[in-house]
């Protein structure tokens, strides 16, 4: 890829506003809260996929929605998909909001106390329904300005055409 048209895409990507960056924020927790311990029983440590329910999958929605939202708001011209997209992982977020409280109150498999990751990903859900939400509220102008065409001249006084 030539210099020129790196620098023409750059150019082109829109920066993130504050909504973008909670949802990203929120997406990421999520992610790094798979990796984590949910939970603990008197034998072991139980992970998210140890414990994998619709609660689960519905995080990984919520997650995959939030970043849908970041692409299509950097690469998209128009406001037609990131508000679509920002519609989408709002109603996502709510899920998954209520997936992960849900999460920290249901204990399974007999276990004692809730670890960080239950804990990371409420937090990153919390973050993925405000940043969608705020993302919403964004009144963000299209990339590019509006064409403003010439206006044509009047037309004659006499009434004779002008061909």
């Amino acid at each position: 890829m030539s210099l020129r048209r790196l620098l023409a895409f750059r150019r082109s990507l829109r920066p993130l506003k504050g909504g973008e960056l909670l949802a990203l924020v929120g997406a990421i927790l999520v992610i790094v809260s798979l990796t984590e311990p949910w939970y603990e029983n008197s034998f072991a440590k139980l992970s998210a996929w140890e414990t994998f329910g619709p609660a689960v999958a519905l995080l990984i929605a919520a997650a995959a929605a939030a970043l849908a939202l970041v692409l299509s708001t950097v690469t998209e011209r128009s406001t037609a998909l990131p508000v679509a997209a920002a519609v989408w992982s709002t109603l996502f977020g709510i899920l998954a909001v209520i997936c992960a409280l849900v999460r920290l109150l249901e204990r399974p498999d007999h276990a004692a106390r809730v670890c960080a990751g239950a804990w990371i990903a409420f937090a990153g859900a919390v973050l993925i329904l405000i940043g969608s939400w705020q993302s919403m509220r964004d009144e963000r102008k299209s990339l590019y300005e509006p064409a403003e065409p010439t206006p044509l001249p009047p037309p004659p006084a006499d009434g004779a055409s002008p061909s």
